[in-house]
């Protein structure tokens, strides 16, 4: 069966992001777990799939311009990302969006369907988010892999990654190591 790895980038106190909505303490917003040889599928949630597809369109289109979110050209990871999306399919979990730019984007609309997705033959299944999403599918034991990126800052105020979690959870640690600019990044799979 396939791995459904959920990967996302914290601050120290675990905020996806601060009071103003983003994380600018993150400098690029490339996959930056390791996953690209492992994954052939995206999942993302509805509330953060709009901005996902703006933000790597803007790339895809102008990868010489500076993009909105770090205001800044994109980094070669993020441009080897934005190659890779545009031949691997993406699910996005909704039950209000019907559409999407994208040509290899689907609309998921239950977990079973997740279910029935990490059941399918293929690589593992890489969940992007947001944090709403992330939270869901650990609740529902559909994540078996977190990947974080914890970056050396107590952002205070913000969105806390799993406020939105139900249930307890725990993980056992399989790697950690550590990044240039004092990051970290965390491997867990979930009991």
């Amino acid at each position: 069966m396939r791995k459904l790895i959920a990967g996302m980038k914290i601050s120290v106190d675990g905020k996806m992001e601060g009071p103003e909505g983003t994380a600018d303490w993150v400098e690029a917003w490339s996959e930056d777990y390791g996953l690209m040889p492992q994954i052939d599928a995206c999942l993302l949630g509805a509330g953060m799939y709009p901005g996902y597809e703006h933000y790597w369109t803007a790339i895809q289109n102008e990868p010489h311009t500076p993009v909105w979110i770090t205001g800044k050209a994109p980094t070669p990871e993020e441009l080897e990302w934005a190659r890779f999306i545009t031949r691997t399919p993406h699910y996005v979990l909704s039950s209000t969006l019907n559409s999407a730019l994208w040509p290899k984007t689907s609309f998921i609309r239950k977990l079973d369907d997740i279910a029935d997705l990490k059941r399918q033959s293929g690589k593992d299944i890489y969940l992007i988010g947001g944090a709403r999403t992330a939270a869901s599918l650990i609740d529902a034991r559909l994540v078996d892999e977190l990947r974080l990126i914890v970056h050396p800052l107590i952002a205070g105020e913000g969105k806390a990654l799993f406020a939105a979690a139900d249930h307890r959870r725990g993980l056992d640690l399989r790697k950690v190591q550590q990044l240039p600019g004092g990051r970290v990044s965390l491997v867990y799979g979930i009991g």
